[in-house]
């Protein structure tokens, strides 16, 4: 069957949903600790949660970068999710989709949560031909994000260190049993209408 360019894939549950981030440890391992992000974590700043471990994977270089060493799994409320999808906007102007620049413009200050579609990738992070959703969180979602909708956080920096290791000795079947499981995540009729083409 082919995949959907613009499907969002998860790991979820009836009622939560594991988006990724990485960050200094200095921000990551009291959160992981602690199970919800310290005060150091700016609440003011556009933070930008990926469900697809993988896309992580590939803009974190697995949990190597400089400033994102720590790689974490957040678990969120659907409630939360499904708020700042209903209240973003697509990060690009978008011909047919937005009635004309000045007002995707409009919208796009206005909103507390923006989207961009990405190409998903492989174990290898070369790109496929579908596409991730990465969703930005600034104002009202952030603060919404931080200190009402994250349920849980898990360090899964030795995760990803371990099933890089099997990519980096050819073993992509051991690497891919690791892989945390992401299923089609269900949107009620409409939900996405406002983000994608």
């Amino acid at each position: 069957m082919t995949e959907p360019t613009h499907r969002i894939r998860a790991r979820h549950t009836d009622s939560t949903l594991t988006v990724y981030q990485a960050y200094t440890p200095r921000i990551g391992l009291p959160a992981a600790r602690e199970g919800r992000f310290p005060a150091a974590w700016q609440r003011d700043r556009m933070t930008w949660i990926k469900p697809s471990f993988l896309w992580m994977m590939y803009r974190c270089g697995w949990g190597t970068k400089e400033g994102q060493e720590t790689v974490l799994a957040v678990e969120i409320s659907r409630d939360g999710f499904q708020w700042a999808l209903e209240h973003a906007c697509l990060s690009h102007y978008e011909p047919g989709l937005h009635t004309d620049r000045a007002t995707w413009k409009r919208q796009l200050k206005r909103s507390p949560a923006r989207v961009q579609w990405d190409p998903e990738r492989d174990l290898r992070l070369q790109p496929l031909a579908h596409r991730s959703l990465q969703l930005g969180l600034t104002g009202e979602a952030a603060r919404r994000y931080a200190d009402e909708w994250t349920l849980s956080i898990t360090d899964v920096t030795p995760l990803a260190r371990t099933i890089h290791t099997h990519v980096q000795n050819g073993d992509l079947d051991a690497a891919r049993r690791l892989l945390p499981r992401e299923d089609p995540y269900p949107v009620t009729e409409g939900l996405l209408a406002h983000l994608r083409r």
